[in-house]
């Protein structure tokens, strides 16, 4: 049996797959002085303002994580926390020039860590239904992959 990639199981070619994009990732990352969650936080702000609530929500983690995460780009000036216009009691947490700036310095980093697929589409769907598979989640979605 020879160790040639070829011969390698689906699961290890996943495996080495996903560490080699999350290595190049963070280098990128890293260049931009951002981090991964920093990132999904930027992500999720390009629409509209949103609670430290849900933006916890919508990232799949606990407040308090999100919390730190929002004080580091607040600190980094990427985000800012303004008053709710609707709620005044309300506080949104909202991208600033900064924050997007530095969005547009990623542009095209997803594009630049796969080759040229023939359906990206289904690529995209296929791993959600191994994610979905293996976390036990069926009710992960596009949405929450993004």
């Amino acid at each position: 049996m020879t160790d040639s990639i070829e011969d390698w199981p689906t699961g290890r070619l996943l495996s080495v797959a996903a560490r080699l994009v999350e290595q190049r990732w963070r280098e990128r990352l890293d260049q931009a002085q951002l981090t991964h969650a920093g990132l999904i936080v930027l992500h999720l702000l390009a629409d509209h303002p949103l609670t430290l609530g849900e933006l916890a929500r919508r990232a799949r983690v606990t407040a308090q994580t999100m919390g730190r995460t929002v004080d580091n780009l607040a600190r980094d000036a990427r985000v800012r926390i303004v008053v709710d216009p609707v709620d005044r009691r309300r506080r949104l947490v909202e991208r600033t020039e900064a924050g997007i700036r530095t969005m547009e310095s990623l542009t095209g980093l997803e594009v630049s860590m796969f080759p040229p697929l023939a359906d990206p589409a289904e690529f995209r769907e296929q791993l959600l239904q191994i994610i979905r598979h293996v976390g036990g989640d069926p009710q992960i979605t596009y949405g929450d992959a993004r």
